[in-house]
């Protein structure tokens, strides 16, 4: 008689238990449901990109001394740099500089070590085409500075991503 009543007081246990845990997940659910969408109304609402944010590379055509660090540093061995060797004065000439944005993976390793600090990181995130060669972009795409989102009026920029509206 004893085992079959501590088989039903195991079973009690195990019932109670269950409808605990039960509970305490049916609890989670029910905090996550009164909480306030964070979705945002993408063309016309964007985030503020944090400080950090590698985003499209940016060339000072001035600074660069094709000294071709950018290449070395590259894991995928990305811009392309076309320079002449001026014999009279014994230096490089930069003819041309090129970075394909379909190909670059964004880590940042040409920023940091450029000597010269011709190259930097914007906060542009928006490169998407419908022809992937036009991804590849020389010296004068490469030279022009995009639009901050801060500083475009057309859009509403969004500090947090969890902010009431």
């Amino acid at each position: 008689m004893f085992p079959m009543v501590t088989g039903f007081m195991n079973y009690g246990q195990q019932t109670i238990r269950a409808a605990r845990y039960i509970g305490q997940g049916f609890m989670i659910t029910l905090s996550h449901a009164n909480r306030l969408p964070v979705t945002i109304q993408y063309p016309y609402e964007k985030l503020i990109t944090s400080e950090r944010f590698r985003g499209r590379i940016h060339f000072e055509f001035d600074k660069c001394i094709a000294c071709e660090v950018c290449v070395r540093v590259c894991p995928i061995d990305l811009p392309v740099v076309d320079w002449k060797l001026e014999t009279d004065i014994r230096k490089k000439r930069l003819l041309n500089y090129s970075i394909d944005f379909g190909i670059c993976i964004f880590c940042g390793n040409c920023v940091e070590y450029c000597p010269t600090n011709c190259l930097s990181m914007t906060e542009e995130y928006e490169l998407s085409t419908y022809d992937r060669h036009e991804l590849n972009y020389n010296q004068i795409a490469l030279g022009r500075l995009p639009m901050s989102v801060v500083d475009d009026y057309t859009i509403r920029t969004i500090l947090n991503s969890t902010q009431k509206k």
